[in-house]
C-alpha cells in the first residue's frame, strides 16, 4: 500500500504535497508517538506549528 501512495505523489499534482511526520511525547507516560499527515507544500509550516502546540 505504501508503494501506491509514493507512486501517486510522484506524478501530476502529487508534487505539490509533502508528508509531514511529527513526534509527540505523551505527558502521562513519557513515551513518544508519531503522527503523519500529507499536506500541501504551502501548509507544511502550519502543520509543524500545530503539532508543537499539542
Amino acid at each position: 500500500m505504501a508503494k501506491k501512495v509514493v507512486a501517486t505523489l510522484k506524478t501530476g499534482k502529487g508534487k505539490e504535497y509533502s508528508k509531514v511526520i511529527t513526534m509527540i511525547k505523551s505527558p502521562k507516560t513519557g513515551a513518544y508517538s508519531f503522527k503523519e499527515a500529507i499536506v500541501h507544500n504551502d501548509h507544511v509550516k502550519d502543520a509543524i506549528d500545530l503539532a508543537k502546540a499539542q
